[in-house]
């Protein structure tokens, strides 16, 4: 009866340590040199190689550039990570923050270029978002990490060093309007992007519902909504693909409203609006703005609230 109760008790202890270093992240290695191939995938004579380039870049700049690779970084997200290693490793001169840090985890199959405050004017977000997905990317979904980190720490230096064209997108779709890149938005990791773009929608969406449903005020909202459309779902689905929503804003807004002008309970709600000041409208209860009394301006709805977070130059492959 013994036995039992200690291996219950030992199985715990072990469940419990697991769940401990799930909760602690991956471990931070420590810092023994500019090239730390902790996960073994890069040959002897490629980490001389970028040693002996981030070496000479430093001397030329005071830039202070790492790379590093790890197995896997469990459950922690890779740009959480990165800055943990960042500041654990203090990349870059006092005051200067020039520091740049590559990481890479094979098998979570991510990579992060980490900048510091004082090169980001350089090495900007779309800049690292370039090398992750024209340089370094291709050659990992080859196998090829060996080239894939050499040539990603080149074009790290290479953009320090302004160099101008370095990780230029290569692909001849990108310039045009067809395939993939039509909608590419910003590099947000997609659950942030379908977080934002739940809040972003649903909010202009609910005025645009109501603006197409109520009679007389529908078309001042028309109006008032353009902007909105125009601008925020950039940060969703990128220029492009905010141009064409804002074209079928445009156009299908007021065909809509004018077939569902024609039905019987659309004219209904405005013959209530002209004689009782008030209309009731898909659940919603809508005042003109004409009527007597103490109304509210503005029609009497209200708009929803949340949050959101920012994201940076990650990859995947």
């Amino acid at each position: 009866m013994i036995r039992p109760r200690r291996n219950a008790t030992a199985g715990l202890f072990i469940v419990a340590l697991a769940w401990l270093g799930c909760a602690l992240g991956a471990e931070v290695p420590f810092l023994t040199g500019r090239v730390v191939d902790n996960a073994e995938i890069l040959k002897p004579a490629t980490r001389e190689k970028i040693t002996a380039a981030l070496k000479a870049h430093e001397q030329a700049s005071g830039d202070q550039i790492a790379v590093l690779t790890v197995p896997t970084i469990g459950g922690e997200s890779i740009e959480e990570y990165a800055v943990k290693v960042f500041e654990n490793w203090k990349l870059g001169q006092k005051g200067k923050d020039n520091g740049v840090l590559m990481i890479v985890a094979p098998q979570d199959r991510k990579m992060r270029i980490e900048v510091g405050y004082g090169r980001e004017g350089t090495l900007t977000d779309a800049a690292a978002s370039r090398i992750i997905r024209n340089v370094i990317t291709p050659q990992f979904k080859a196998g090829d990490f060996d080239k894939g980190i050499a040539d990603g720490a080149e074009a790290i230096v290479a953009t320090l060093e302004g160099k101008p064209g370095v990780a230029a997108d290569s692909n001849a779709s990108s310039s045009g309007p067809s395939g993939q890149s039509f909608f590419k938005g910003p590099d947000l990791p997609w659950p942030e992007r379908i977080l934002i773009g739940a809040f972003i929608f649903g909010i202009i969406g609910l005025f645009t519902f109501v603006g197409i449903m109520t009679p007389g005020v529908g078309w001042f909202l028309y109006v008032f909504l353009i902007p909105f459309w125009a601008m925020f779902p950039i940060i969703i689905v990128g220029t492009r693909g905010a141009l064409t929503l804002l074209g079928i804003y445009v156009v299908g807004y007021p065909i809509t409203k004018l077939l569902l002008s024609r039905s019987a309970w659309y004219e209904k709600a405005a013959a209530d609006l002209k004689s009782k000041g008030t209309a009731s409208v898909g659940g919603f209860t809508f005042a003109s703005s004409g009527s007597s009394g103490s109304s509210s301006g503005g029609g009497g709805f209200s708009g929803g609230g949340g949050s959101s977070g920012g994201g940076g130059s990650s990859g995947s492959w």
